[in-house]
């Protein structure tokens, strides 16, 4: 880490890596006071999947992007499938539609706990929270390896992904779910173990460590005071890991930064079989569960692809313009050089054209897709959840905030998945061959764990023409766009204290409430003298 100090009590702190799980971002911020006043992040890696897809066949993507991440490839999967499923006009039988859900969503499951105790908790025991009265037991709870949560949590967290496996044969990189349905036929054994495994999760981990309460109770919190009166209803509760967490977190003051732009992205994810059997871009909003949506000024609007814009200049890309993502450019440049022209970042800015606003960046994330479960009009299959609109409304947006969010969906996406292993018809068909067209454009988004994540693909002569994949770590760490407008992470990282220049924890905590899947060390320089105050890796955890 470095920081340099200038005149009027400024400091700059450059922070690199800040992230625990792959790839790079560097943070640079100023400090003024003892707060953030603006912040730049900046993705220092260059990855190139859309370059490698081009000219390739069509079904490359199901190969290649889920090697994008090896966290969340069964998420690339899932999407980039739909995208070809929307441009060959494929029919996809009920019950494939059915393991799709339940292998996406037990990704997601396996990666709540894993982020949580082994990404976030651990920096809840860092040195600066010691005259928290909570700060010992947070310790106990939480220390790296040797905490009892940590333990619990970490191993069990693998439990979801037994799951994925049984029915994508492998996790992760698994190719399994294919244009037409899903390459697998799975028994009544597969169905019961499964079912058997995801009960042991629920039973050791999800009531047991985390909610000390069950599922069920728990779904039924609806507000921010049924929240606050459910930790003080038992022992049990007020003492589980999410208790604590409530409690020590308001207490360290999570509650008080990190809002970033407030406004929010979702694509959605999880498809009613039955309204989804011919996949189209036109009827995916209303086949949708877990539902799609944009929240910006107090207004919630349909998500449209069309709306979803890339802007590159501050990225290390050539191009002069907005472009939506079928016309999208990978067109990389020499970071040294371009430098010089205020470009800082190898992420492209995602902005989305939200009707009466313009365009605009928009946190992706749990938090978002709470936000679009609370909006307006819910069909009768949809996710219909008020909790955390209400919240938003009570607390504002938080490193809390967004932090609950994510740990909320564990207990709804278990009842999600056993619903689906129960309504699978072991007698039907998963797979109807589609015919491949030579031409065509199609669309595939899902949530991944840490937001929306879509790809756009082109085909022309029985080739990929284009292909564009937008990340949820894209929408959130993306730089300033052509209007200087700052990217969520950049926004909210504004207003954060620090209270420890040599160990700004703080910047921590902000940026993994996002998960962005990407990796961060702080060099403080006093700008006067341009000696070195300090250097420290942020993140002594891989």
């Amino acid at each position: 880490m470095t920081a340099v100090e200038s005149a009027a009590s400024s400091v700059d702190l450059f922070v690199s890596p800040l992230g625990r799980v792959e790839g790079d971002l560097d943070v640079r911020v100023t400090i003024e006071d003892g707060a953030v006043t603006s912040a730049y992040t900046e993705a220092a890696m260059f990855r190139g999947f859309e370059i490698i897809l081009k000219g390739k066949d069509p079904q490359a993507g199901l190969i290649v992007t889920p090697r994008i991440c090896g966290i969340c490839g069964g998420s690339h999967l899932y999407k980039a499938c739909y995208a070809l499923d929307t441009a060959w006009a494929t029919r996809v039988p009920q019950n494939a539609t059915l393991v799709r859900n339940i292998a996406q969503a037990c990704e997601t499951l396996q990666s709540i706990p894993r982020y949580f105790y082994a990404l976030f908790a651990i920096d809840l025991v860092n040195k600066n929270y010691a005259s928290s009265p909570m700060y010992d037991e947070a310790v106990r709870r939480f220390a790296p390896y040797v905490g009892t949560s940590y333990q619990k949590g970490v191993v069990l967290s693998g439990k979801p992904v037994e799951v994925y496996a049984i029915f994508g044969g492998q996790w992760p990189h698994s190719s399994f779910m294919v244009p037409g349905g899903v390459m697998s036929a799975p028994n009544l054994a597969d169905v019961t173990r499964s079912t058997a495994i995801l009960n042991h999760w629920r039973d050791n981990w999800l009531e047991a460590e985390w909610l000390g309460c069950s599922v069920d109770r728990w779904l039924e919190i609806k507000t921010w005071e049924d929240m606050l009166a459910w930790v003080d209803e038992n022992e049990s509760q007020y003492n589980s890991d999410c208790g604590f967490f409530i409690r020590y977190a308001r207490d360290i003051g999570l509650d008080e930064y990190g809002g970033g732009v407030g406004r929010y992205i979702s694509t959605g994810t999880y498809f009613e079989p039955s309204l989804y059997e011919n996949p189209t871009i036109d009827g995916r909003n209303d086949a949708l569960i877990g539902r799609s949506g944009i929240y910006a000024d107090g207004a919630w609007t349909p998500f449209d692809h069309l709306r979803v814009t890339e802007d590159v200049s501050h990225s290390f890309f050539r191009g002069d313009r907005p472009l939506h993502p079928w016309e999208g450019e990978t067109l990389p440049l020499d970071p040294v050089a371009s430098r010089k022209d205020g470009k800082y970042s190898w992420a492209k800015s995602p902005r989305y054209d939200v009707p009466g606003v313009g365009r605009t960046p928009l946190e992706a994330g749990p938090l978002a897709r709470r936000v679009a479960a609370g909006g307006p009009n819910p069909l009768g299959h949809q996710d219909a959840d008020p909790l955390f609109v209400d919240m938003l409304a009570k607390l504002g947006p938080s490193v809390f905030v967004r932090q609950m969010a994510r740990m909320h969906e564990a207990p709804k996406y278990f009842k999600w998945v056993t619903d689906w292993l129960g309504r699978l018809d072991l007698g039907e068909s998963f797979y109807a061959k589609p015919t491949e067209h030579e031409s065509g454009k199609g669309f595939g988004s899902t949530e991944a764990a840490r937001g929306a994540l879509s790809d756009w693909i082109v085909l022309d002569n029985g080739k990929i023409e284009n292909y564009q994949v937008v990340t949820p770590t894209a929408w959130n760490i993306g730089p300033r766009d052509r209007d200087g407008t700052l990217g969520p992470i950049e926004q909210a990282m504004i207003g954060t204290p620090i209270k420890d220049m040599e160990d700004p924890v703080e910047l921590g905590h902000v940026a993994r409430s996002f998960d962005s899947c990407l990796v961060c060390t702080v060099h403080a320089y006093d700008g006067r003298s341009g000696r070195e105050l300090s250097k420290f890796v942020i993140n002594g955890m891989v």
